[in-house]
């Protein structure tokens, strides 16, 4: 079976108060509407920083969390100088210590990640794909840089838009783009 490609660049998730800290408002303004129903890019950037290096116009992901988190690759890691854990979304266990920086004000936490590869699924979807049983799979991917790639976790919501998210770093790795489709191995 096929799912959709969607390529997750370095980007950030707030909560309102940080928001109210690095903006002085607690409203996010949207850029463009995402795939997944209700999720945002703002018009909004942060940079994000540490003692080696900086990396400028973070995009925000809305709406807020209830958590504060950066979503960086293993390259960004490289350049911001730090060695963040493999989560997911959420689980901010040894998350890398960074420093978001916006317009008004600035915040220091340990709330660094990189992203597990994941596909956003529903119980409709999970249910039409023979999915239920399921929590991770593998995918295989045909082309010039083909491969498979394993420990997909199944990441369910109430309503989803049944994409693979890969970060740059895994999206590069395989030349594959924004839409491509790779086949769900099960």
């Amino acid at each position: 079976m096929k799912v959709s490609v969607g390529i997750s660049n370095h980007h950030v998730h707030l909560t309102r108060d940080d928001c109210i800290t690095l903006f002085g408002h607690d409203a996010l303004n949207v850029r463009n509407m995402l795939n997944q129903p209700g999720q945002f890019a703002s018009l909004e950037t942060v940079d994000i920083e540490t003692p080696k290096n900086k990396i400028k116009n973070l995009v925000i992901v809305g709406p807020f969390r209830d958590y504060t988190q950066v979503e960086v690759s293993k390259t960004d890691a490289w350049h911001l100088g730090i060695n963040p854990p493999v989560r997911d979304s959420g689980d901010l266990n040894g998350a890398s210590l960074i420093t978001i920086i916006g317009p008004v004000g600035k915040i220091e936490k340990e709330c660094a990640i990189i992203a597990n590869r994941h596909i956003h699924v529903d119980k409709n979807i999970l249910r039409e794909h023979n999915l239920l049983n399921k929590k991770v799979v593998s995918i295989k991917i045909i082309g010039e840089k083909g491969g498979i790639l394993e420990n997909i976790h199944l990441k369910e919501s109430e309503k989803a838009y049944f994409e693979l998210h890969l970060d740059t770093d895994d999206a590069n790795a395989f030349l594959l783009e924004n839409q491509d489709e790779v086949d769900i191995l099960l």
